[in-house]
């Protein structure tokens, strides 16, 4: 790949919300994944562990956590059942990662028609999660848990190079953390040993370029406002 496909690949790598019901060939993915398998890792260890779902597999993981989401949002008690084992996201908020988090969401909500009340369609929307947004393939991506933080650091530069190259050769992904607190549901049906934690999950296909959630772009920082050049 020319420097300029890798700019390009880049550059357009966005998360996709919907996705065509169109096939992804097994040696595709298998393609990406040995791509990715090149991502540094402190010294070797190469974190990562991979299960591919499709088809059965992956229609019924769908049912599952979609009836758990349902679940939780009838009974809100059961949302302790539910944890992620790792804390994503913070547990308190500052600016400007509030600020980003909230433009990031309500550009979504508002370009799909959902206002702040909308609190059926809200849940309609989020669990389009838990449904890989209709994407033929879901990965799931499990750690040791005998690793440390590093190894995690690992592991985004490992996800970023599947989602590079997945655009390298026409497919698209959405990055999913949605995942993380159905893991006592995922776990035991990918089948996933004792010892593995669930990093996230992703979905891979084929973009819907015709479904308006598709033509989010989301703003980035600029290089010049979050580098120092020191001399």
């Amino acid at each position: 790949m020319s420097n300029i496909s890798v700019d390009n690949a880049i550059r357009s790598r966005r998360s996709i919300r919907a996705f065509k019901p169109q096939p992804v060939a097994k040696e595709l993915i298998t393609l990406l994944l040995d791509l990715a398998s090149r991502a540094p890792s402190g010294t070797n260890t190469q974190p990562w562990k991979v299960y591919v779902l499709q088809g059965q597999s992956r229609d019924t993981l769908v049912h599952k956590v979609c009836a758990a989401h349902d679940a939780v949002r009838a009974d809100p008690s059961l949302a302790a059942q539910y944890r992620e084992e790792y804390d994503y996201y913070p547990e308190k908020w500052i600016s400007p990662f509030i600020d980003r988090r909230r433009e990031n969401g309500w550009s979504l909500y508002g370009l799909l028609g959902i206002g702040k009340a909308d609190k059926d369609k809200m849940h309609v929307q989020h669990q389009r999660n838990f449904q890989f947004f209709d994407a033929p393939v879901g990965l799931m991506f499990t750690i040791n848990r005998v690793l440390g933080r590093g190894s995690l650091l690992d592991y985004g530069m490992f996800l970023q190079s599947i989602m590079v190259a997945a655009r390298a050769h026409g497919l698209d992904t959405c990055p999913q953390a949605a995942w993380n607190g159905f893991a006592s549901i995922i776990l035991p049906h990918i089948g996933a040993g004792a010892e593995e934690m669930l990093v996230c999950g992703m979905s891979l296909g084929y973009a819907d370029e015709d479904a308006v959630v598709n033509t989010l772009q989301t703003p980035r920082v600029a290089a010049q406002d979050f580098t120092q050049w020191l001399d």
